[in-house]
């Protein structure tokens, strides 16, 4: 029999993508399938659950044919955090999925921090009470639509849905639980006190089980349409933030490396020893998929904003053009400022109101001024959300992923404003890769079975803070704080 090799399927909010993953972390095939969002209202996101089932099947099934279906030894699952899926008493659907960046439950944030208290709920469950969380979404299904709520009788997040698809078992793991609003960091399970308060019956929620735990095997029904064998081991699992960084090999084993993503949003992941929220609850407190936990801090257009940037202003130029423009700036970017608050902002201000801005422009600025100065917003903005952290968590080096993390001028900025070595991850062969959630998933699907190898931290090359750009730089984010 040929090696035998892990699927990694990561639930997203764009598309379902799936890998294959052999013993050394070797990526040997992937899937991806697009799926619909809907926005029914302004701020309102949603999706039809069946649509991440039918993309998470053909992507399985694409990737077990291409790799050996009988080398298939487990799945693990990985996937976008906070939504909210309703099912009745007959596991059916009740409405279309509430997803993370939902913004419709505003009053029910307030009724969570009326009734619970903010420091209470940030000490218990280590944030303060958020739109994009699912708690506030089952109290905006009670409120707003009382007969679906009515029918409810059990919610689910987006990858623990999908786990009951493929396995029948309904539960739930501790880094996808810790970003829902109700899970007690002390208990390590679903915070009765709190969803009392808000007089909701905690088992509307699903038991609780590791990250590494197998939540069942795999359904006959469903075995075969994927040409798998019936009872092959299914994983928990992570969220998604927890699951790329289980695939860099970041957590409470090597807690003086932390990672920084510059995609869409940008994030900072940091490995916290102990569950100790950040007292204003500035930065997000998340379980990590290793059993210990970390810091998050968010801010919501980072490579988004290089993105807007060109779409609006250089339509004809690539982003590498854009990149090579900046170059011809100074650190500083000759006095010119921009806030990155084209959505509103996470950390660490948590004001979905901010927006964005440039300042500082004149006659003499440049276009290489003011996309260099994009390039510095970004890395301010997760200075702020480093600021905040570092009294708990202060990694001595970072590792950098997304899809920005290609451009050697972005990464040396970042590192400069961290003041901390950043590097791109490497594989085990030392060549870079791109370590996504669904190897993430993998890794823990390995870990089930078994396999669970030392790892480090890999990085292909690193890029040091600039010591002769560093004070232009700290002046400039002097000048970032100053404006509003």
């Amino acid at each position: 029999m040929s090696e035998e090799v892990v699927l990694g399927v990561d639930i997203g909010t764009s598309g379902v993508g799936v890998v294959a993953l052999d013993r050394s972390g070797r990526v040997l095939a992937t899937a991806d399938n697009a799926i619909d969002l809907a926005t029914p209202k302004p701020g309102w996101t949603e999706q039809d659950p069946a649509d991440w089932i039918a993309a998470a099947e053909a992507g399985i099934r694409a990737v077990a044919a291409e790799v050996g279906a009988e080398r298939v030894g487990a799945i693990g699952l990985s996937g976008q955090m906070h939504g909210m899926v309703a099912t009745d008493a007959a596991d059916r659907v009740v409405r279309p999925a509430l997803l993370w960046n939902d913004q419709r439950t505003g009053e029910e944030v307030d009724e969570i921090e009326r009734v619970v208290g903010r420091e209470r709920l940030i000490a218990r469950t280590g944030n303060p009470a958020i739109t994009g969380f699912q708690l506030p979404k089952v109290l905006w299904l009670r409120r707003h639509e009382p007969e679906a709520f009515a029918r409810t009788t059990r919610v689910a997040l987006p990858k623990d849905h999908v786990g009951f698809h493929l396995t029948g078992e309904a539960v739930a793991e501790p880094t996808d639980a810790s970003g829902t609003g109700c899970y007690d960091l002390g208990s390590g399970d679903w915070d009765e006190e709190i969803l009392g308060s808000l007089d909701l019956d905690p088992r509307l929620w699903p038991r609780l089980i590791g990250s590494a735990e197998v939540t069942g095997g795999l359904l006959p029904s469903v075995a075969g349409r994927l040409g798998l064998r019936a009872g092959l081991p299914v994983v928990a699992g992570a969220g998604d933030n927890a699951a790329a960084n289980t695939a860099l090999a970041l957590g409470a084993e090597h807690p003086a490396v932390g990672s920084v993503s510059l995609g869409t949003s940008g994030v900072l992941f940091a490995p916290l020893a102990a569950p100790t929220p950040e007292p204003k609850g500035r930065v997000h407190l998340f379980a990590h998929a290793d059993g210990g936990f970390f810091l998050l801090g968010v801010t919501l257009a980072a490579a988004g904003s290089l993105s807007w940037y060109r779409e609006v202003f250089a339509p004809s130029l690539s982003f590498d053009d854009l990149i090579r423009l900046a170059a011809g700036s100074t650190p500083g970017a000759n006095g010119v400022t921009y806030k990155p608050y084209l959505a509103g902002e996470r950390s660490p201000h948590l004001d979905p109101e901010l927006r964005g801005s440039f300042h500082g422009l004149s006659l003499a600025t440049t276009q290489a001024d003011v996309i260099r100065a994009v390039l510095e917003g970004v890395a301010f903005s997760l200075r702020e959300a480093f600021d905040v952290m570092a009294p708990l968590s202060r990694p001595e080096r970072w590792l950098a992923t997304g899809g920005g993390s290609r451009s050697d001028l972005w990464l040396g900025i970042v590192a400069t404003a961290l003041n901390a070595p950043l590097g791109r991850p490497a594989g085990a062969d030392g060549a870079e890769v791109e370590a996504g959630a669904g190897e993430g998933a993998a890794w823990l699907a390995w870990r089930a079975l078994g396999h669970a190898p030392q790892r480090e931290p890999l990085a292909a090359s690193w890029f040091e803070p600039d010591r002769d750009a560093s004070d232009g730089l700290e002046e400039a984010f002097a000048r970032y704080q100053a404006v509003g």
